[in-house]
């Protein structure tokens, strides 16, 4: 298959409409139809279901629209470290690393600090960004090594090493009656009618449905958990990082948060195998 052939086929499964997704493409809908029939006919299977309204995904085509995201993923990311190698120029090397904000803090203080004095080391720079978002950045090339947290981020296809597990627990204003209890339950938690949990942004910028606040940065969460506008779930990590005016409830049924390091298998940057070596041996 060709590259192009995959974008192609992205555009229609997404749109779930040749006309649209032609439009998205900037073509005509007559050649988009016949560079989706032709790419059935190769790979001898049917692909959408037409429908009057637009198209449907068959079990064949929902495997190669996975397939396919993590196909194009891979060459976005080949171009852009290449990019980066060119522009960073002969005989320095960077390793972008990425991490949520305000997660992890102490953990990664002490590996930057640690791969610093290595003889090897190399420039990192680090990239925070929202939930969800670190995988993404790895899988594009907008990074080459991140800090991802099971079982929140999609690890699939990354090389891993763990680096804590550890309980989470639930913070909440100082002073609110629910801050007085010794543990809770998270089906307790997230019906605190009065502290609806925040909402955090998807991949494509919007925001789930909700009565939660809209937020990007455990900073502005804090502050809103202070003010008595949310409360928020976090691994038990965070607790010595936490200010007056917020108090701490352990969880006994939540999952245990795994932090790992995981950078993509096929990478052969120095820079990324030294932090890795770094990281394990903490």
């Amino acid at each position: 298959m060709e590259t192009r052939e995959l974008r192609y086929f992205v555009a229609v499964a997404e749109e779930a409409h040749v006309g649209r997704a032609a439009q998205r493409l900037g073509m005509a809908q007559p050649p988009l139809s016949r560079a989706i029939a032709q790419l059935e006919r190769r790979l001898g299977a049917e692909l959408f279901i037409r429908g009057p309204r637009g198209v449907t995904l068959t079990a064949a085509g929902q495997t190669l629209l996975v397939e396919g995201r993590a196909a194009l993923a891979a060459v976005e990311a080949a171009e852009r470290r290449t990019r980066r190698a060119v522009e960073t120029g002969a005989g320095r090397t960077t390793v972008v690393l990425t991490a949520k904000a305000g997660a992890s803090s102490e953990l990664m203080a002490k590996l930057l600090d640690a791969y610093a004095v290595e003889p090897d080391a190399v420039d990192v720079d680090v990239v925070l960004s929202p939930p969800g978002h670190q995988a993404a950045m790895l899988r594009d090339g907008r990074a080459d090594v991140a800090i991802l947290h099971r079982p929140f981020d999609d690890m699939s296809g990354f090389d891993t090493d763990t680096l804590a597990v550890e309980d989470q627990v639930l913070i909440l204003p100082a002073g609110h009656p629910a801050s007085s209890l010794a543990s809770m339950t998270v089906a307790a938690a997230t019906s605190i009618a009065d502290l609806p949990m925040p909402r955090w942004p998807r991949l494509d910028g919007t925001y789930p449905d909700g009565p939660g606040p809209e937020l990007r940065d455990l900073t502005q969460v804090l502050q809103l958990v202070r003010l008595g506008r949310t409360a928020i779930v976090l691994p038990e990590s965070a607790r010595p990082n936490l200010s007056d005016g917020l108090a701490v409830v352990p969880l006994t049924d939540a999952p245990q948060v795994t932090t790992v390091i995981a950078w993509p298998p096929h990478s052969t940057s120095t820079g990324v195998a030294g932090l890795v070596r770094t990281a394990a041996r903490l």
